[in-house]
């Protein structure tokens, strides 16, 4: 939702009426993730898209009949062929997309969610989509952290209520959208009721240390990716905003002084990726002590020839960091994409940082075997995957 919110909250404050389709859950190689929207406006405009294309017809159609009908309905939409779906996926995938009418009726609270995300304050968004009472299908919850306020609205019942805020609390925590499923009653093992969670975490920060070439490259990508992006480097003449206009933020410090301090004051979670670019050891390895005795971010990578990593190792050895927290160094930094520019090597960076979060080899695809799209979440991944960082640097 949170690509489409400006021109849903624009039909909204008109008094518009909307459909909308979001991805609620996602079965083998499908192309969008829980939680992507797409629109049909008042005037027939399509907003967004739910699959990349493949059912945008027959969802727009099923949106159109929602704002109609006002019955919001779960649609499955998987392989085209005799024994499956009338309307497929060609890349072979399952989606369930939920479809409902929104208006300042259905979605009350719309103009705060909207308040919080802009604002950058952590929000969840739970929606009923399947339940034994017809009635209950389409109410809503909003749900934020103790400190924040109150939750709004309500999903049947306080017993309800309760599960699903803590539950989406969790989901919160680490920005992931999904199907959360209870009994009728809110029974946690129970089934028949099942409640799509959108979870509005700030944005993941991405932390590049040295005001080099290279930092301006990664910056960039970083927040196309959609990360908050904060370049760090000791020396005020390199930088600058002008330097690295694609960074939320240029700081000059030292950057393991500057680091400590982000840990310090909770700056760090378990989707924080860190990206070393120094190469010079009176600034890289001060600042791995630090950031390898994190006990949960999602990346550490650092930029070096192979024989600076190995005098690297062997310095943050004679610091004290264990060989257990050393291996979650990825140095050399990057995927092996035979990457020469600034550009390229950001892009081999940033590969590394998808693989790492999603469970990728770093293989081509057309050398691999089964799903293209791996279900490991963030969350539930134990140890960074194997892969095979080379870059060449001197």
């Amino acid at each position: 939702m949170r690509d489409v919110l400006p021109q849903l909250l624009d039909w909204w404050r008109a008094g518009r009426e909307v459909g909308m389709a979001t991805v609620v859950a996602t079965f083998r190689s499908a192309p969008r993730p829980p939680g992507a929207s797409m629109l049909v406006g008042p005037d027939g405009t399509a907003v967004g898209s739910v699959s990349g294309g493949c059912v945008e017809g027959a969802v727009y159609e099923s949106a159109g009949a929602v704002v109609q009908t006002g019955m919001p309905l779960v649609a499955r939409y998987g392989v085209s062929d005799d024994d499956a779906f009338a309307v497929g996926l060609t890349c072979g995938g399952i989606l369930d997309v939920y479809v409902e009418k929104v208006s300042r009726e259905t979605f009350p609270n719309l103009e705060e969610v909207a308040r919080d995300l802009e604002a950058g304050r952590p929000v969840a968004v739970a929606t009923v989509i399947d339940h034994p009472d017809p009635a209950l299908v389409g109410r809503r919850l909003v749900v934020r952290p103790p400190e924040a306020g109150l939750s709004e609205g309500s999903l049947g019942s306080d017993r309800v209520n309760a599960a699903v805020r803590d539950d989406a609390l969790g989901l919160l925590a680490t920005g992931t959208d999904s199907v959360l499923t209870y009994g009728p009653e809110g029974e946690r093992r129970g089934e028949g009721m099942r409640v799509f969670v959108w979870a509005f975490a700030p944005k993941p920060r991405m932390l590049v240390f040295g005001a080099i070439d290279f930092a301006a490259a990664v910056a960039h990508v970083g927040n196309f990716l959609g990360y908050h992006v904060t370049v760090c480097d000791a020396r005020p003449i390199f930088a600058t905003h002008s330097r690295f206009p694609h960074a939320d933020e240029v700081i000059t410090d030292w950057p393991h002084r500057y680091l400590a301090k982000v840990v310090e004051t909770g700056g760090i979670d378990a989707r924080t990726v860190i990206a070393v670019l120094t190469h010079d050891p009176k600034f890289d390895v001060p600042l791995l002590e630090v950031a390898l005795r994190i006990p949960e971010v999602a990346y550490i990578g650092a930029m070096g020839s192979r024989r600076t990593h190995h005098d690297r190792v062997a310095r943050l050895r004679e610091a004290g960091v264990s060989d257990e927290q050393i291996s979650r160094l990825a140095s050399p930094i990057g995927l092996d994409l035979g990457a020469r520019t600034p550009e390229e090597t950001a892009i081999s960076i940033a590969a590394e940082i998808v693989a790492s979060r999603w469970g990728g080899s770093g293989d081509r695809l057309s050398l691999t075997a089964g799903h293209i799209h791996s279900s490991q979440r963030l969350i539930a991944s134990t140890s960074r995957p194997t892969l095979r960082p080379v870059m060449a640097d001197s």
